[in-house]
């Protein structure tokens, strides 16, 4: 109790406990407090294990706190009431507001499988950790983060790799955290949708989009014959900073065609050089570009319309719902990122065995050793003792070996994560990641 009265009286003065009233709104303050907790909270998740329990009844408690306060966020609804006589009449009465009376309970159904999910993998031991002071230079090239995010521990896997039923199930839990992920991105997606645009935000963009885009991307998006995949292809998405630079100009042209199609912009006209179809076409465009960019990087931090949206909101409802949206998106994403650590391992693990398992058959059949090994050659095999004479051995030759099945090693891809709102242009992508080679002859 003691320490929910603190925590309360903290976002009651917008975390400034000083009283010299400098402190942030109370949406501000929510969202702040909902963002602070799942960062102490799930940043020490740094291994596919269940969470410990003293950290997963702070995190249930303390958010369950937080939520609490969307109870008391009310709207008025018509109800019947009966009075005592019979009569029956119309009055207004209050019920939780509807999104968050359809949104909040799904969002803790998702926490609660998250966290099921990382229970999961209490029994598994066919793969471990190592901290990478203690790895060889060697280990850590092949690790999968062994330049970024250096705090992780290497994960380790048998000489031959997983079993067949682990690597299944693990690809399962992949699946299921995957769906988890896609819902929590749709839900937050959707909240930052409905928060209005601040003015703060508006003031800084330029006249039109083509001064947001350049003129290279906007003669792209512009073009007749428009592919999203030839415009990504046109732009360098190698590093976080530059994917984050192209979604926040494209979100700047979306708003200036926006509010030009719907006449709230006053600065320069386009004149009738583009009509309001074109621009709703361009807008659309861009949109489709915006969703690729989410769904093909979902890690990626927020633009800066997110992040002057959140700053600048001051509907409470809106604040818990994009908090915990978000909390719970960085949360799955980074149990994928685990998942995807150890099917990497595996992989590695199983080139590797197969790189060395022709070395040491030829090793087996080098004459010079001597033929102590007993090796099949030629010879044996055709049934043939190469005597010019004709003359058999008794003993017959030994059948030839069979050949060991191969475990398809090949690098899983990460699963393009589609929501139901529009037909976009990842089928062909999809389509490309699901082909395979022939298998070779033998």
């Amino acid at each position: 109790m003691d320490q929910m009265k603190e925590k309360f009286a903290k976002l009651l003065l917008g975390e400034d406990m000083s009283g010299s009233g400098k402190g942030v709104p109370s949406a501000l303050a929510l969202s702040n407090a909902v963002t602070n907790l799942a960062a102490s909270v799930f940043g020490e998740q740094r291994k596919l294990e269940p969470m410990a329990a003293d950290r997963k009844a702070r995190w249930k408690r303390e958010v369950g706190w937080l939520l609490s306060v969307a109870d008391h966020i009310v709207e008025f609804v018509a109800k019947k009431q009966v009075l005592d006589n019979g009569t029956e009449m119309e009055v207004m009465g209050t019920q939780q507001r509807r999104d968050l009376q359809a949104n909040i309970p799904a969002l803790r159904k998702l926490d609660t499988m998250l966290l099921d999910y990382l229970d999961n993998f209490k029994e598994r031991t066919e793969f471990w950790y190592v901290k990478r002071d203690s790895c060889s230079e060697s280990e850590n090239e092949g690790s999968q983060r062994s330049d970024e995010k250096w705090w992780i521990p290497i994960v380790k896997v048998p000489p031959a790799g997983l079993s067949k039923p682990s690597r299944g199930w693990l690809l399962h839990q992949k699946e299921l955290v995957n769906q988890v992920l896609k819902a929590a991105m749709a839900i937050n997606a959707n909240c930052l949708m409905e928060m209005s645009i601040p003015d703060t935000y508006i003031d800084t963009l330029p006249k039109n989009g083509r001064a947001s885009l350049g003129d290279a991307l906007y003669r792209i998006i512009t073009d007749v014959e428009f592919d999203p995949d030839d415009f990504l292809s046109t732009v360098d998405l190698t590093s976080e900073h530059k994917i984050l630079d192209l979604k926040d100009r494209i979100e700047a042209s979306v708003i200036i065609w926006n509010r030009k199609v719907h006449n709230k912009d006053g600065k320069s006209s386009w004149g009738s050089a583009v009509s309001q179809e074109k621009r709703e076409q361009f807008e659309e465009r861009a949109q489709t570009l915006l969703l690729i960019i989410k769904h093909r990087f979902p890690g990626i931090p927020q633009s800066t319309l997110d992040i002057a949206k959140i700053q600048e909101n001051r509907d409470v409802g809106f604040a818990l719902l994009e908090s915990y949206s978000r909390v719970l998106e960085s949360l799955a994403f980074n149990v994928m990122s685990r998942i995807e650590d150890v099917i990497q391992a595996d992989n590695v693990a199983r080139e590797k065995a197969k790189r060395d398992a022709p070395a040491e058959a030829a090793g087996r059949r080098d004459p010079q050793n001597g033929g102590e090994d007993g090796g099949t050659t030629l010879l044996d095999f055709m049934g043939w003792t190469g005597d010019s004479e004709g003359r058999n051995d008794d003993c017959s030759p030994p059948p030839p070996p069979e050949l060991p099945a191969q475990d398809d090693g090949r690098l899983m891809k990460l699963p393009n994560i589609m929501t139901n709102l529009k037909q976009t242009y990842m089928d062909k992508l999809d389509f490309l990641s699901g082909n395979r080679s022939p298998s070779a002859r033998h």
